[in-house]
Parts: C-alpha cells; structure tokens; sequence
C-alpha cells in the first residue's frame, strides 16, 4: 500500500504533531508499506527531498510560522500532493492545513481521504465565525476523521454535524520513551527536581508553573528545568528574577527529540500547566518514561492523566498547581505512579498499536471504495 501524508511540519522540527507523525509513519513503513509525506521547508538546512526511517520525505516552500503562512505553503505544496497522489492508496492529511492541498489532488486521485484534528490552534480557529465555515467543510471533505481528543473531535463535529469525528489518543514510541540513564547532574542533596517539557508560548501556561515554584518551596526543597525555547523566553526568566527563584529555575532552551528520553529521566515529576492541549505527545513521553504528571484539567489531557499516575490542577491558578505537586512530592510511593503510567502508555497509547488502528482503517476505506 502506498499511503502519502500531508503535515505542515516534519522532523527535525521539534513538537508533538512531529513527533506523533515521524512515528506513525516510520511505523506504518517497517510494516511494509511505502510511506510518502509532503511537508514544509521550513529548516532550511534540510534536503529538499530525503529519505527518513524508511519513509520518502518531499519538502515545499514555506514563508513563516503564522496563519498566512500555513495558508501560502499549502497552495504552493499542491503540485507536489498531486504528483505524489496519483498512485497513493491512502490520503492522509494531519491538521486542516493539509486537507486543501488533498481536495485538490482527488481531482487525479481516487484514493480515500483521512483527515487527522490536531492542535490548539484548530479550537482557537473554531470559535471565530468565519473559520467555523471553512473548518466544516474541510471536515465534511474527509471520508473518514479522528481527533487527537475527545474535546477536539466534538468541535469537529459541531461543525459539521453530519459527520462523525472519531477521537483516537496520539501514540508514543516506546521503545525510544522508556526510563534512561539520566543526562543531567544529581540535584543537591536532598532537592526534589521537577521537569516542564514546555515550549514557551503563552498557550502552554508556563507562567503559572514559574509563579507555583516559590509556594511549592514553602513545602519542598525544589528545582525546576524548563525544556523549550519561545517568546515568552525573556518574561519568564524576568518573572523568576522577581519571584525570588532564578537559581531554581532553570532555562534549557530547545533540545532534540531524541535527547529527550534521559533528560525526563533526570526528573521526579512532570508539570503541564497548559491552558489549552490536544491529547498532549510529551505527556504521554513523560509517562513512558516513568515519570508520574501533574496537568492541568484542560483539553484531552484529563483523558490520559489521573490520580493513579500523577494528578490534575485547575488551569492558570498557581495554588492548586503548588498544592497538586507538593502532595505528589509528599507521596513514598511516588514513583508507582510513574510505573503505572509507563503501563498505561504501552497498553493502550503505544505506537505500535496506533500504527495497526490506522492500517485497519486505511484497509476498510479501500474495501468500501472497491464495494
């Protein structure tokens, strides 16, 4: 089978749809099938085209990281879907800017069409009258649509209720995501160290962990490690210089994917204090590594966190942050809860098992054409 997939961003570029796709479609190439994927070049020191994992790589134009942007790069990556559409068995755009470079590739290809909900940014879009209209149609473009949550499948089919939405949780590799020789030093006696794996954009509410981290203080002797690099960079190192905690906060920038499995591994917990999430990649990252979470009660992250492997906060309120993670740092047997979300991830979110639900449908989508 040949399946080609449409995403705005692709490795080496750093994030959870990167990672989510990288995966799924080196996955779905070391089970046989010859995997395409049409992206953006938005690395300019890549290839044009190159081969990765198995999986043939096509990289277009690409102005900038805006709405303008992903609107100019799917029209300028249309001749590039179209072509590699021609003998594709399976159309499969991540997110809705890849699904009108596909629309208008089924004008030579009669392939299926599955279409992938990702994103934050699709239910800021949502809410605003004239996306609304656009998004709908775009999803009653798709023969077939899956959400990475049940809150963004809902959206979904709010906008086109004739059309179901299917929420399927991203997977996580693995056999890459697992417990590892941590990278970083052994904290100073007896400090607790805490990870927040966080690009610094305001969505990700990375402020009120910051703001958390004096109150947690009152109970535990801690630090924090922020892995992530973005505007809220300069703020939030000033904001920790006013709170008294800039020599316990520290600021790693971006790092590689692949680094990341011994630098969670360096950690006792996790904090996602988003104010908006999809089912989050790095969360599930986290607990395949056996690093116990603490989230906030938004998106799908309540779908994948509970008390059993960390435990949930309210959203953009830094006391009931503090209060979550210093009962979590209380617990003896905090690490059990990292061991049981290790469990979780690799009964039912592990990339081999998304890989085998995504062929599944891929084959049902072919029978009903051929039927």
């Amino acid at each position: 089978m040949k399946i080609l997939m449409h995403c705005v961003y692709y490795p080496p570029e750093v994030g959870g749809l990167e990672s989510h796709v990288h995966y799924l479609c080196r996955a779905l190439a070391q089970m046989g099938h010859r995997v395409e994927v049409v992206t953006s070049h938005s690395i300019k020191e890549t290839p044009r085209t190159e081969v990765m994992d198995g999986v043939h790589v096509h990289r277009t134009w690409f102005p900038g990281k805006s709405t303008m942007g992903w609107i100019a790069h799917a029209a300028v990556s249309v001749p590039a879907t179209v072509a590699a559409a021609r003998d594709a068995d399976i159309l499969h755009a991540q997110a809705f800017q890849s699904i009108p470079p596909f629309i208008a590739a089924r004008t030579r290809s009669a392939a299926p069409l599955v279409s992938t909900w990702h994103t934050s940014h699709f239910l800021r879009l949502a809410t605003r009258p004239g996306w609304a209209t656009v998004l709908g149609r775009l999803v009653a473009a798709g023969d077939a649509n899956l959400a990475a949550s049940a809150e963004i499948a809902s959206v979904a089919e709010s906008l086109a209720p004739n059309h179901h939405v299917q929420p399927v949780t991203n997977g996580v590799e693995t056999s890459i995501f697992q417990a590892s020789e941590p990278v970083l030093p052994i904290p100073e006696s007896g400090r607790r160290r805490l990870i927040i794996p966080r690009r610094l954009f305001d969505k990700n509410g990375v402020e009120f962990a910051v703001r958390a981290i004096p109150l947690i203080m009152e109970r535990h002797d801690v630090e924090a490690v922020l892995v992530g690099d973005g505007p809220e960079r300069g703020r939030l190192e000033a904001l920790a210089g006013e709170l008294g905690v800039r020599d316990r906060i520290h600021f790693l920038g971006a790092r590689a994917h692949a680094d990341m499995p011994g630098l969670l591994s360096s950690a006792e917990l996790a904090i996602f204090p988003s104010l908006m999430e999809a089912t989050s990649v790095a969360a599930l990252e986290c607990m395949a590594c056996e690093i116990p979470v603490a989230a906030s009660r938004v998106g799908g992250l309540p779908e994948i966190v509970d008390d059993s492997v960390g435990g949930l906060f309210a959203a953009a309120d830094p006391a009931d942050l503090a209060r979550v993670v210093s009962d979590l740092l209380s617990d003896p047997d905090l690490p059990s809860r990292g061991g049981a979300g290790r469990a979780r991830v690799v009964n039912q979110w592990s990339n081999t098992r998304l890989a085998q639900y995504h062929l599944d449908l891929y084959e049902e989508l072919i029978r009903r054409q051929v039927a």
